[in-house]
């Protein structure tokens, strides 16, 4: 008799761990009834692409970084490597006040490697410029075992003025937290291990970056870091579900809750009926996965995990009625300027198979920890608060033609984070075994991060003795 697995989440992280098991069992090395279980009427989870006379427009994830290459792995086993682009390359900018500053050349992740652009940017004060070189000389802030905020971390080695205006909206804004609160071990603990090696950040980023080569006699173009799809994220989850037994996946289908019985785990509908499997992967965001595991104390931390709620928010206009001073590919906002948006993205120059000749897709951001009110707002007038942010600093003629404002939470890896979480999978290790969690709360919120996990969760499956 075939063992199950039941899949909680039909997002990419539990489509990954289907497809992991599926694959498998084609070729003979297992034989697992997996089961994707579903609670909305579609797959993708955050991942959503509208596709509307010629746009391709996100609504959650748009890319993922390059370098991190298990998604493309994916990508090219589902048979969409033909698909594959790497976004076109542009100066970026901070608003800071009603000015666009380029963000300066050889800053890496805000931390700044190149000395020149550094002095010469405005977007310091001199005072503020020589804080930041502070870091070459200032002892380390950290032991190898420790948890800080990344605010106190990069306040310490490179001043206030420097994480306000550069590193807090260039960071925070992958995690859309707090920096003062986010932990650095969770988030970038390679910044602690340089600083661990070198003991100055700004000396370890430049030992790590690769050598740049010899300039050649015809300029060549910078290469995008990041990828997507031409038809949009949404592609891979639709190609992915392809290769799944279509009967193992149940859209509209809530989980209650999940509960230990003998040797497998017994799962209760909403409309309660009840069915026993093997295993349990559950890739759920942490409030739900705390509450379909309510039974068991090892996730009160999920349960006490904050959640902060954020909106995109794109708009399509006439390429007429846009005018931009600035030719780039967006900006991220200064966290002192007063601002709702949180960052712009000029999609339709760092993507340009998403926008038809002779219109523009401006993709804007909103929510921010502790400013979160506008999210809760409706999708007019978050348009206009948006249109209103925009005005300082780029001329829109007109109303959009159209627009989609898409809500969602990200979770926030607060200090202490990784030790919770082994805490955890200790506890389930030793109480819940079969059981396997994993998704956005856990150990990343990119795409390629998801991905990881879900394979990890179907190959710890695969290799269990039970």
């Amino acid at each position: 008799m075939k063992k199950r697995v039941a899949i909680i989440g039909g997002g990419i992280t539990g489509l990954a761990a289907a497809f992991e098991i599926e694959k498998a069992n084609q070729r003979g090395e297992t034989k697992l009834d997996y089961q994707v279980i579903e609670g909305s009427n579609r797959l993708g989870g955050k991942i959503q692409t509208h596709r509307r006379d010629g746009f391709v427009i996100e609504a959650g994830p748009d890319s993922y970084l390059k370098r991190k290459t298990s998604m493309t792995t994916l990508i090219e086993e589902v048979g969409l490597k033909d698909e594959l682009t790497t976004n076109d390359t542009g100066q970026s900018f901070i608003l800071k006040g009603t000015s666009l500053y380029p963000i300066p050349a050889g800053a890496v992740m805000g931390v700044p490697t190149e000395i020149t652009p550094f002095i010469k940017t405005g977007l310091f004060s001199p005072l503020g410029k020589v804080r930041a070189l502070g870091d070459f000389v200032i002892p380390k802030t950290m032991g190898p075992n420790e948890d800080i905020s990344l605010g106190h971390f990069f306040r310490k080695r490179l001043g206030n003025e420097v994480v306000d205006h550069l590193i807090e909206p260039l960071l925070s804004g992958i995690y859309g937290g707090d920096m003062d609160k986010l932990s650095l071990k969770a988030t970038f603990p390679h910044f602690q291990q340089m600083e661990e090696t070198n003991r100055s950040l700004i000396k370890g980023i430049k030992k790590s970056r690769p050598k740049t080569p010899k300039k050649a006699d015809v300029p060549t173009k910078k290469e995008g870091m990041f990828q997507t799809l031409k038809h949009g994220i949404e592609s891979l989850v639709e190609a992915v579900a392809d290769k799944l037994d279509p009967e193992s996946i149940h859209l509209s289908q809530n989980v209650k809750n999940i509960t230990k019985s003998g040797s497998g785990f017994t799962l209760q509908y909403e409309d309660g009926v009840k069915e026993v499997f093997d295993y349990v992967i559950v890739t759920t965001p942490p409030p739900v996965t705390a509450k379909l595991l309510s039974h068991y104390p090892y996730f009160d931390y999920f349960k006490q995990m904050e959640m902060t709620s954020i909106a995109t928010v794109a708009m399509v206009f006439p390429e007429e009625a846009v005018v931009q001073a600035e030719e780039g590919t967006g900006f991220v906002v200064s966290r002192k300027s007063g601002y709702t948006i949180t960052a712009c993205t000029w999609t339709s120059k760092k993507w340009r198979h998403t926008t038809p000749a002779g219109k523009v897709i401006l993709r804007c951001y909103v929510g921010r920890p502790g400013h979160s009110d506008i999210v809760r707002k409706s999708d007019e007038e978050i348009i206009q608060t948006v249109l209103n942010d925009l005005a300082h600093v780029i001329e829109i003629k007109e109303k959009p033609d159209f627009f989609y404002v898409s809500r969602w939470s990200n979770p926030q890896y607060q200090v202490g984070h990784t030790f919770k979480l082994d805490k955890m999978k200790e506890d389930i290790e030793a109480f819940l075994p079969g059981l396997q969690v994993a998704g956005a709360g856990l150990a990343g919120v990119g795409l390629p991060d998801c991905i990881d996990q879900g394979k990890a969760c179907a190959k710890a499956i695969m290799d269990s003795k039970q």
